[in-house]
């Protein structure tokens, strides 16, 4: 009986994973569309009434489990529909949740589904993340720092074996200087505060900026000392 049990489990498994993957990305590009009109995702978000922070917690959760969808502006979006202490208490819960779920499907089905959203090579370019002796000080950094691509790391982090208890703190709380910037210049767009977003915006993209340079530095200097 036990064996008969496996023998179907597997296969309904991994139709479920099958499908999951594609709701997860028709919903994403359905999402997209989005990015570029804040009024139009507002409207839409607040089409669910009193399930508004609930719907955009959803939407932001497909949007770590689909990495081609941008994450800073659902951010943005969030503190513009939700205002800055809310829309940040928001993107932390999905972010965080969405994180956990990344965490546990790498976890359970290996680097197969890595692939299925990320080329091979960008894989192993990162593979010093896996085996570098400073691995969780790496992601640390790279998670901490705004404008690194958080939802690749996510995704790389959970083929190491760095312990859950550890990795989950750093995924999550080191978004924070990200989400704590971009939904402050939402929230000012949203109030037509617009020199005020502008400043926040612009120290988001500064952010960005280094972040950017600072994760091409350690990648490349590990990348080398790799070889």
């Amino acid at each position: 009986m036990p064996e008969k049990e496996s023998a179907y489990k597997k296969p309904l498994i991994i139709a479920a994973l099958a499908i999951f993957i594609l709701f997860s990305i028709y919903t994403g590009k359905y999402l997209l569309s989005f990015i570029n009109d804040p009024d139009a995702f507002r409207a839409w978000i607040n089409s669910f009434g009193v399930f508004a922070p609930l719907a955009y917690v959803v939407v932001t959760m497909l949007q770590i489990l689909c990495p081609f969808i941008p994450g800073e502006p659902m951010e943005l979006i969030a503190g513009y529909a939700f205002g800055a202490v809310k829309g940040t208490l928001l993107c932390i819960l999905a972010e965080s949740l969405g994180s956990i779920v990344v965490l546990f499907l790498v976890k359970k089905f290996g680097r197969k589904i890595v692939e299925v959203f990320f080329d091979k090579e960008k894989i192993d370019s990162l593979g010093f993340l896996k085996s570098s002796k400073n691995r969780i000080f790496l992601y640390a950094i790279a998670f901490i720092v705004p404008g690194t691509p958080k939802d690749l790391l996510c995704y790389m982090a959970a083929l190491t074996d760095i312990d859950v208890k550890i990795l989950l703190p750093i995924i999550t709380l080191g978004r924070l200087p990200s989400i704590i910037t971009s939904t402050l210049a939402g929230a000012h767009l949203g109030d037509q505060k617009y020199v005020s977003a502008a400043v926040y915006v612009g120290i988001a993209l500064t952010l960005s900026l280094c972040g950017v340079i600072a994760y091409r530095y350690i990648e490349n200097k590990n990348r080398s000392t790799s070889v």
